[in-house]
């Protein structure tokens, strides 16, 4: 029988003839999913009697499984000459070098692969249908058989440890989890604006000063003014160090990618040796987040410098590729450098863009002599790609698929959907993020290859990798809440085919894998239960509608200021401004997750037809253009819930239309205003009433750090339409993030009263 479905939690009791024993049968639906998976009759118990066979290359694996089995159940294997058995046997035969199979049976569990990687993953799908812990408990594994191979080579995670600085346990803890998943990547990013976190023995300034910033930002960077803890941070991980977790990573198939920033992100090594600058001057290790224009001056001894680094880096980390990053370099010191403009003439160079491309190219041919390839942000296409380069997606994935169509293998982290820094829920009380909003099923629907790519083209795809910026991240735990379940859903996107992938059975199996991540002592985010609303126009008729991301317990929910006690069964009719609340409850009452809460302003506007001259960003469009007139209002924290509409440095015009004349005295509307991520309120809106040249103009002011508000005030007039024109902030002045770019525009609901 094939079961397509999850599967579930089951105890049975097994009585032999001797003595009655208690078995726990632990069947739960695979994360990843596999590719194929057969259901059989009959389990296979596991106690003591059992011997491990192994072929020499996979003993590894199997000394893995039999150390796990007696951690964590206490079984001390003890076979008998009818015992059973778990065999890993090698198969070239297996096309995949991922790939495995693993049949159970009553008497033997069979693992088969080609080499000990698709061991360990056959390994990880077996953990899944046992307990994490016995309890005293005998365990029982159902019988099956799986066939399964990875949908991309590159399985990927990433760690920020410049920002804030993470012990080695935790990074060891980190990995493991991340290989239970299937991820066979673990980007490690090693330094930053901020802090230098590998040892290099040959410029121990690096340990002594570039390792330590003097304070560190409190409150978000757009909070002002801003305010300083005053308290020394940093620290660095030894060489031993990090052969320890180089080797623990190997163990679990995890292949430990450093990156080293270049020529941006390096105010930290310039702090502490000043040559490698421009100016020559001394500056700090940076205390607050964004983007510096101290960069590494593209000498002759900064180059000696970054060689050296990299002889010390290679000799620690076994993989193929070296991340020199390449993202976020400010061309304001070269552009007063003698010495950056000389070379530019000497080497026939466009511009600054294309010392940049020189650069990384230098730097990509001396790693290459060490049998090392290099990743970079998508920047390192600016001015011409390095020849052998690959490219790491991350502004969307225009980069990707102009690396792609020239041949260069790419990997997807667009932040749209793999920037796990961002907001994951709409909850006013999550923790403290940079910003941006990226629920569970946002990545769970990532698609990794670019739809404008050709089936050739797509094979330059490796895979995608989730990314975890710590800026905002200041314990472990912190990191955690972040990652997971995100990273849950995205071991899915990477490893299953797309034909197995299904949302709804995915919620159910991550149910019980979160009560697997309990055990192992994961601080997730817990929105399984959260209560999510939309307000649905049909044919005039207004109604709200919730669901929850799990569908296992009831919703109920109140329209006014009592406790949510009614049970939802149909979408709630909206024929008045109203707040709603709701919430998921037990079968005791109990609510399982936080109270959700909407209001809804069912202003003169809603419901009126609306145009927009300007397409929204594709990111930040999630609700369409009648967001910005239904009555509710955007998060006042994030701008990448679905009522927040971007646009990126354009000039919009939005016209409302009446079916009837509507008497109008007021329009307000807000705009995110969250300068350092370069998201600016335009200066001034201007109205036009009724297609006439009749305008009326009013100046945006700023309320508080992360919003801005206009209202636009007229006479008492019967209005059929109206225009608005709200030009874009201008250009990015010098000294802000971003300096000399077109910033971002975000509108909020524009109320009509």
């Amino acid at each position: 029988m094939k079961h397509s479905n999850y599967l579930l939690f089951l105890i049975i009791s097994l009585f032999f003839s001797c003595e009655q024993e208690t078995i726990q049968l632990k069947e739960i639906g695979i994360i990843p999913k596999p590719l194929f998976q057969e259901i059989n009759k009959g389990v296979f118990v596991l106690d003591e009697n059992i011997r491990f066979i192994s072929d020499t290359e996979l003993n590894e694996v199997s000394d893995y499984l039999k150390l796990y089995i007696k951690e964590n159940y206490q079984v001390s294997f003890t076979p008998q000459k009818e015992s059973k058995k778990i065999v890993f046997t090698s198969n070239d035969s297996i096309s995949n070098e991922e790939g495995y199979e693993l049949k159970i049976e009553e008497n033997s569990i069979l693992i088969t692969s080609k080499n000990s990687k698709g061991a360990f993953y056959a390994v990880q799908s077996l953990l899944q249908l046992m307990p994490i812990k016995s309890n005293g408990l005998a365990i029982a594994i159902p019988c099956l058989e799986l066939q399964d191979e990875p949908q991309f080579k590159y399985r990927g995670m990433h760690l920020d440890v410049g920002r804030h600085f993470f012990s080695v346990d935790f990074i060891k803890k980190y990995i493991d989890l991340i290989a239970r998943l299937k991820m066979n990547t673990f980007h490690w990013h090693l330094t930053e604006d901020q802090g230098w976190r590998i040892e290099i023995k040959k410029y121990p300034k690096l340990q002594e000063i570039a390792a330590f910033r003097n304070e560190t930002l409190v409150g978000h960077y757009n909070d002002q003014p801003h305010k300083f803890d005053g308290k020394k941070y940093g620290g660095f991980y030894t060489q031993e160090q990090i052969k320890e977790v180089v080797a623990y990573a190997n163990t679990r198939q995890v292949t430990i990618i450093p990156e080293i920033e270049m020529p941006g992100h390096s105010q930290a090594a310039i702090a502490a040796y000043p040559s490698l600058g421009c100016t020559g001057e001394q500056v700090e290790v940076a205390t607050k987040w964004g983007v510096f224009d101290e960069v590494y001056c593209p000498k002759e001894s900064t180059f000696k410098f970054l060689e050296d680094v990299i002889d010390e880096v290679v000799a620690l980390f076994p993989g193929k590729y070296i991340h020199i990053g390449g993202d976020e370099a400010p061309k304001t010191n070269w552009k007063k450098c003698a010495h950056c403009q000389k070379l530019i003439k000497k080497e026939g160079l466009k511009d600054e863009h294309g010392l940049q491309s020189y650069f990384i190219a230098r730097m990509e041919k001396y790693i290459n002599t060490k049998g090392k390839q290099i990743i970079g942000w998508d920047e390192i296409l600016e001015g011409g790609l390095a020849p052998n380069a690959t490219v790491m997606s991350w502004r969307g994935t225009t980069g990707a698929i102009e690396a792609a169509k020239e041949g260069h293998d790419v990997i997807l982290t667009p932040g749209s959907h793999c920037y796990f820094d961002h907001y994951q829920a709409d909850n006013e009380n999550e923790p403290l993020a940079i910003g941006g909003f990226l629920p569970l099923e946002k990545v769970y629907h990532f698609n990794p290859i670019p739809e404008e790519l050709t089936d050739k083209e797509a094979t330059y795809v490796l895979g995608a990798q989730g990314n975890v910026w710590t800026e905002y991240m200041q314990t472990e735990k912190q990191v955690e809440y972040m990652a997971f379940p995100r990273v849950v859903a995205l071991s899915e996107v990477v490893w299953s085919s797309p034909e197995n992938k299904n949302y709804t059975d995915f919620i159910n199996r991550l149910e019980q894998y979160q009560k697997r991540l309990d055990q192992l002592d994961v601080n997730y985010a817990n929105h399984m239960y959260s209560v999510k609303g939309e307000l649905k126009n049909t044919e005039g008729n207004l109604t709200y509608q919730l669901n929850a991301t799990s569908s296992s317990y009831p919703i109920y929910y109140a329209t006014d200021e009592s406790a949510p006690s009614k049970l939802y069964v149909n979408p709630i009719p909206v024929d008045s401004s109203m707040t709603i609340k709701a919430v998921i409850l037990d079968s005791n009452a109990i609510a399982l997750g936080a109270v959700f809460q909407q209001k809804i302003n069912l202003h003169k506007g809603v419901g009126a037809k609306i145009l927009i001259d300007k397409k929204p960003h594709p990111t930040y469009n999630a609700g369409g253009k009648n967001a910005l007139i239904n009555g509710i209002s955007g998060n006042n924290k994030r701008y990448g819930d679905k009522e927040w509409l971007g646009f990126s440095g354009e000039d919009i015009e939005i016209t409302i239309k009446f079916e009837n004349p509507t008497n109008i005295n007021t329009i307000t509307t807000r705009f995110f205003n969250a300068n350092g991520q370069w998201i600016y309120a335009p200066k001034r809106v201007t109205v036009y009433v009724n297609d006439d040249d009749s305008a009326y103009s009013a100046d945006v002011s700023v309320t508080d750090d992360l919003t801005a508000k206009v209202a636009v005030k007229f006479k008492n007039t019967m209005v059929t339409s109206i225009r608005l024109k709200i030009p874009s902030y201008g250009i990015i002045p010098e000294g802000k993030q971003g300096a000399g770019h077109k910033p971002w525009t975000f509108i909020d609901e524009i109320i009509l009263e």
